[in-house]
């Protein structure tokens, strides 16, 4: 947890963060030190969530850890002076998953799990996704030519996201196109529903590790229940964070944004474009205003 070095008047908001590993390791709570003096100066407390890596344990147990976390900072809320109505969570690659899921899950009760703080809500008020998988049977269909052969060395592999030990065959204990009811258990696009909150998407259109297509369809199952949404598609951008400390690489960015159902505040956040932490920060102070 970090939080602003001065004590503030009021409960802070609260950015949680999960970086990603491919599942394949329990350390996503470090990389919320990158952007905790940022958001520390814009008046949010930080906190940085891991969750168990598939060689501990199998899909739902990572969603189950992830909404453990958010349950104990509601829990203890008071202890750190947060504002347990404004919670948002964002992440990349396989933390974007964890963010994304937190968002669409939050009314199912089937997907709590029992670990940790029980009887707290998991429902949290803002989504940032950093390029993470939506639809984990569309990833090789969408991967760009060529990304399929270094994928597999990468993690050595023999079939790319279909393969048993690609990081999404780990996730769910099998092949994904063998066992296609486990994999669509764990996509998000399949619970995407009117009452998700906000959600900001960033994927860089070079992705050669989670396909750009990914988001795409995120953004279109989220427009097509009319939510706020809004998604940065990023040209010459790979599987990186860089774009948001380095905006001219976004230079020639490709923005879509949700074209029904917005508020005048939201039109107001939509106005500017460059994806940097000062426009993360913009997102964030509309989603979770009130």
């Amino acid at each position: 947890i970090y939080l602003p070095s001065r004590r503030a008047s009021t409960k802070l908001p609260v950015l949680v963060w999960s970086s990603g590993s491919g599942w394949l390791a329990d350390n996503g709570k470090q990389g919320a030190a990158e952007f905790a003096p940022h958001f520390n100066d814009a008046g949010y407390a930080v906190v940085g969530i891991s969750v168990r890596s598939s060689l501990q344990a199998t899909f739902p147990a990572q969603l189950h850890d992830a909404k453990a976390a958010i349950r104990w900072l509601r829990r203890n809320a008071t202890t750190y002076q947060l504002d347990p109505a404004r919670i948002a969570v964002s992440g990349n690659s396989s933390g974007g998953w964890v963010a994304t899921m937190l968002g669409v899950t939050g009314g199912i009760a089937g997907l709590e799990g029992q670990v940790g703080v029980t009887g707290e809500s998991s429902r949290v008020q803002a989504v940032v996704d950093f390029f993470g998988p939506t639809d984990l049977l569309a990833m090789d269909t969408q991967m760009l030519p060529g990304a399929c052969e270094r994928f597999n060395l990468i993690f050595g592999l023999q079939d790319c996201h279909n393969d048993p030990n690609s990081p999404e065959g780990r996730l769910i204990g099998c092949a994904i196109q063998t066992c296609p009811a486990q994999a669509a258990a764990a996509n998000p696009v399949n619970y995407v529903s009117r009452d998700d909150p906000p959600m900001l998407m960033m994927h860089g259109q070079a992705d050669e590790l989670v396909p750009h297509g990914q988001s795409e369809l995120l953004f279109d199952a989220l427009e097509a229940r009319c939510l706020a949404a809004t998604f940065h598609s990023i040209p010459d951008v790979g599987h990186s964070t860089s774009f948001v400390f380095d905006t001219s690489q976004a230079s020639e960015q490709i923005v879509y944004h949700t074209a029904r159902c917005r508020t005048k505040s939201w039109e107001g956040f939509r106005r500017s474009s460059e994806p940097d932490l000062d426009y993360w920060e913009r997102f964030l102070g509309q989603a979770l205003r009130g």
